[in-house]
């Protein structure tokens, strides 16, 4: 008997090495596996074709980036510039097609060529001009941006109809972003494994100096390397405008770190010498089924940037762990040997086992819901363009009131005004099966696509404060941006009697908020030919770089008499700058009628406030929402009144 128990004990030990070796090896895969199993135990509605396919289309612009940043990590170097990259190419795609008349197959063309200079340039800087990665890359982050911005003028182009079927589907279910992932992540597969370029790439990564030695011509290798993160970046950037049906300037801000993120969660190091595009996938995945699954599960949007960091520090913590067991991450450039073919075979049969391991215990997980959880209660869900103000702040105060008084479950999310971000979460909406949906677009033109798909499901959706273009809503419920910008201009211009210069501070540019409110506030000057604009610069809705422009401003306008800012929080940012002359010398005017800005207003510090009624905004839009799931009628437009308040009138307004 002890015989036999020493010889059983080695084997189980075996067995065991042999189980946490493999979990080592495949630490992203595990995961997956591991947040699948979560997300369909605690959500009866993540188990679904439909959202599973909202998974794949979620995943698909990050993963396309992150094809091309495999690349570069590889090679132990950074992009931060692919997400600029992206906006840029499909810019200059919309740009060329609608408004200079270039046949959309060269327009594409031309989008494509628009990401290969933008990382020959990098390449150049890098290789021949002695620029670390980092910064060469934060460059072009900026540059791409800012061209972005100065060919659109800060306004989304439409998307051309052909290239917008690239956010279709095919057969009527088959996501053709997804198509186009999954071709992107093969030719990765190819380039980094079958080819010398590839190789070059991991030696390179593994040691540079070493490969320079060895013949490899290190510095073309590496334009080479930074024009394929570019080419990625454009074919990114067109699946993305094609999905919003429109090329935004200001589109996957803050991409490019996700994109780091999934090639990191993947497996790689930013070390460089390792990666693989198999990994890649898998961290895209992990991202976009965090997101979907925190979305379905109604969790703040606050709470999801910090899960999804965690997710991140976790899987470099599993790198760390995985190293120092000894476990040693397959290598594409190796793959290639006669030798591997045992390790290609044993590779392919841990994914077969775990794709096997995943649907059993899913399925499992799924009975303990025995379908979507959307008909217990009557569910609404609202998306925001952002909660990083206080006026949508008090929009989703209002309608959680009403929500709650009704007895009803509102699930609220922040697309942090990124329209791709929004398109997700409808879709994630749409999916959930709930009763209603309300949107605050970030843009009206990039929140259709989404919303049509909405309507093809019969959710009604019901629009706050902007409008949706080329969709059906059951209501809008709204105030005047337009007419509210008119109020502004007559009530600044006859405080200064109808003589003297201003400066005017736009929002986001790219905004429907901004070009609405600056256009009324434009017509409205017209009745005062006297008043005279010298200086228009965009603060971003944002109360520090309202600051800081403002200060700038006094620079080379000392002597202004009046500021228009296109919201409350840009106002009291100028008012901060202005100092003693804010409410004396020079007059200030805002717009929303935030709580902030109504205690400027009565200290005298702020003049005027174009107020809107955020609260009843909200509370109205869940009530039409109500009425729309029960399938009663509503208006079309439901329009909550503006009001100029001044000092005179404040203490009577009750927002």
């Amino acid at each position: 008997m002890a015989t036999d128990t020493l010889k059983s004990t080695p084997g189980a030990q075996d067995a065991r090495g042999g189980l946490r070796r493999l979990l080592l090896d495949n630490g992203a895969l595990t995961a997956l596996i591991v947040l699948l199993v979560a997300m369909s135990a605690l959500s009866g509605d993540f188990l679904t074709t439909d959202n599973l396919l909202n998974v794949g289309v979620q995943a698909a612009v990050t993963a396309i980036l992150a094809f091309g940043v495999t690349f570069v990590i590889v090679s132990a170097g950074i992009d931060l510039s692919v997400g600029s990259v992206a906006a840029l190419s499909a810019t200059v795609l919309a740009w060329s097609a609608t408004e200079q008349g270039v046949p959309v197959v060269f327009a594409v063309l031309l989008a494509v060529l628009t990401g290969i200079a933008c990382g020959l340039v990098n390449g150049f800087l890098i290789s021949y001009g002695k620029l670390p990665p980092f910064i060469a890359t934060l460059a072009m982050l900026s540059v791409g941006r800012g061209l972005s911005l100065v060919i659109s003028q800060g306004s989304p182009i439409a998307f051309p109809d052909s290239v917008s079927h690239l956010g279709d589907t095919l057969g009527g279910w088959l996501p053709v972003p997804v198509l186009v992932m999954i071709v992107m992540g093969l030719l990765t597969a190819f380039v980094l494994g079958r080819t010398y370029i590839g190789r070059s790439m991991y030696a390179i990564g593994g040691n540079e100096e070493a490969a320079r030695l060895s013949g490899l011509r290190v510095k073309r290798q590496k334009l080479a390397i930074y024009a394929f993160s570019g080419l990625f970046a454009a074919a990114a950037g067109i699946v993305l405008a094609s999905r919003l049906s429109s090329a935004q300037p200001q589109a996957a801000q803050g991409y490019e770190l996700d994109a780091i993120a999934a090639v990191v969660i993947g497996g790689a190091s930013l070390a460089g010498g390792t990666g693989k595009a198999s990994g890649t996938l898998i961290g895209a995945l992990i991202l976009a089924v965090l997101r979907n699954g925190l979305n379905l599960l109604s969790v703040s949007a606050f709470w999801q940037q910090v899960v999804i960091g965690v997710v991140i520090a976790l899987a470099v913590l599993l790198d760390t762990a995985r190293r120092k067991a000894g476990a040693v991450a397959p290598a594409a450039g190796a793959s290639g040997s006669a030798g591997d073919g045992g390790g290609k075979r044993k590779q392919a049969l841990t994914y077969l086992i775990a794709a096997v391991v995943a649907v059993a215990v899913v399925g499992a997980t799924s009975l303990l819901h025995g379908g979507s959880s959307g008909g217990k209660d009557q569910k609404i869900g609202l998306s925001l363009s952002t909660l990083n103000n206080p006026f949508f702040v008090q929009i989703r105060a209002g309608a959680q009131e009403e929500a709650e008084k009704r007895g009803v479950d509102l699930t609220v999310t922040d697309a942090q005004n990124d329209a791709s971000q929004q398109a997700n979460q409808l879709q994630n909406f749409t999916s959930s099966g709930l009763s209603s949906v309300i949107v605050n677009p970030v843009d009206s033109d990039a929140a259709g696509p989404s919303v049509r798909a909405a309507n093809k499901s019969d959710i009604p959706v019901i629009a706050v404060d902007r409008g949706v273009n080329k969709a059906d809503t059951a209501a809008l419920v709204a105030s005047d941006n337009v007419e509210g910008g008119k109020l502004g201009a007559k009530a600044l211009a006859e405080k200064l009697g109808g003589q003297g210069t201003i400066v005017i501070l736009q929002g986001q540019a790219g905004t429907s908020a901004s070009r609405e409110r600056g256009a009324g506030f434009a017509a409205g000057l017209k009745a005062y030919p006297g008043i005279k604009v010298v200086a228009k610069q965009p603060a971003d809705f944002d109360r520090t770089k309202g600051l800081d422009v403002m200060t700038n401003l006094l620079q080379a306008h000392p002597d202004i008499k009046g500021v228009f800012a296109e919201n409350d929080e840009m106002a009291l940012g100028a008012v901060k700058a202005l100092g003693s002359k804010a409410g004396k010398s020079v007059q200030v005017v805002g717009f929303d009628g935030t709580p902030d800005g109504l205690k400027a207003v009565e200290s005298g510090t702020l003049y005027a406030s174009v107020a809107q009624q955020p609260k009843e905004l909200g509370r109205i839009a869940v009530d039409n929402a109500l009425r729309a799931a029960g399938g009663k009628a509503t208006q079309e437009t439901v329009k909550v009144p503006v009001k100029v308040v001044t000092k005179d009138n404040v203490a009577g307004f009750g927002g």
